[in-house]
């Protein structure tokens, strides 16, 4: 029931626009808001795999900017390029990962604080770089086909953050891996005794969070096909409401990455309904701090009542 909750929130809304606001559950309006709720998703579920490892990080929007500054320079709008830009993309994110999960696991500092310093390093370096590059630069055209392109009426994206989200939950639930993360997650210390070496999953948290970032940034980029320095901005908070409505215990040790989808769907369908309601941005805000909150609630009261 902690995990069909967000299921049943995103039901509750869809049957309301269908009674209220019947424009917002259109075929058309659907299928425009799947690539935005994937790459929240996306993004989520690697912040998720953070909380689950008892840690926050605040560098998603720096690791996401990155890989798309990344992309964008090592590609030179080349298609010959794409593969490679891609690989250079997602690997600068997994050092950013290693770098956090080196300073909170192993130095043992604040996670909130690590994350936020290094966040900023890190954008101040891909400003440099994207400086250095031309102010219109655009992704290959390969890549923006794909971005912009759909299956069976869904965008690619959105088969995407799907995909990820089979290979996550498989992981965490089929292998030995996966249950030796989630015991870290619960409690530390009982799992060091038991033998596991919770730094080293601890570190993976960040690292694997990072490379779902740089996944997500390069999809974004694909989309958008001339990303700017701004692209990252929409991802500091909205990831952790996305992990905390999809259940994702602030505790650490319990999550399940197909209710962060529900959730990433849920945020993403609301704020559309919101603007189609014609609503100022202020009450757009509310409202989401509203339903976030209650989020946040009723994921302490599963937690209280296990």
């Amino acid at each position: 029931m902690r995990f069909l909750a967000i299921w049943v929130a995103l039901a509750a809304i869809m049957l309301l626009g269908a009674l209220f606001l019947p424009r917002s559950i259109h075929l058309s309006s659907l299928q425009s808001i799947f690539p935005f709720a994937a790459f929240l998703a996306i993004a989520a579920m690697g912040q998720s795999l953070v909380i689950m490892a008892r840690g926050i990080d605040l560098s998603v929007p720096a690791i996401v900017t990155l890989s798309s500054t990344v992309l964008l320079g090592v590609s030179g709008g080349s298609e010959g390029n794409v593969a490679l830009a891609v690989i250079v993309a997602i690997a600068a994110s997994v050092v950013v990962g290693l770098v956090n999960g080196f300073f909170i696991a192993v130095l043992r500092l604040n996670a909130l604080i690590v994350t936020l310093a290094v966040g900023a390093i890190v954008s101040g370096l891909t400003l440099g770089y994207r400086q250095t590059l031309q102010a219109e630069a655009t992704v290959p055209q390969a890549l923006a086909d794909f971005g912009g392109a759909r299956l069976l009426g869904i965008s690619n994206a959105f088969w995407i953050a799907l995909l990820v989200t089979a290979i996550v939950t498989l992981v965490l639930r089929k292998t030995l891996i996966g249950r030796n993360f989630e015991a870290v997650g619960a409690n530390p210390q009982a799992a060091r005794t038991a033998g596991i070496e919770v730094m080293r999953y601890q570190v993976s948290a960040y690292v694997c969070a990072a490379v779902l970032y740089g996944i997500m940034g390069v999809l974004i980029s694909g989309f958008i096909r001339n990303p700017t320095l701004e692209v990252g901005g929409p991802y500091l908070l909205a990831p952790i409401a996305a992990a905390v409505l999809g259940a994702t215990s602030i505790n650490g040790g319990i999550g399940s990455m197909f209710a962060v989808l529900g959730a990433a769907l849920f945020l993403t369908q609301l704020g559309q309904q919101l603007r189609l309601m014609g609503l100022d941005t202020s009450y757009q805000m509310i409202i989401q701090g509203v339903a976030i909150a209650i989020g946040m609630w009723l994921s302490g009261f599963w937690e209280r009542r296990s």
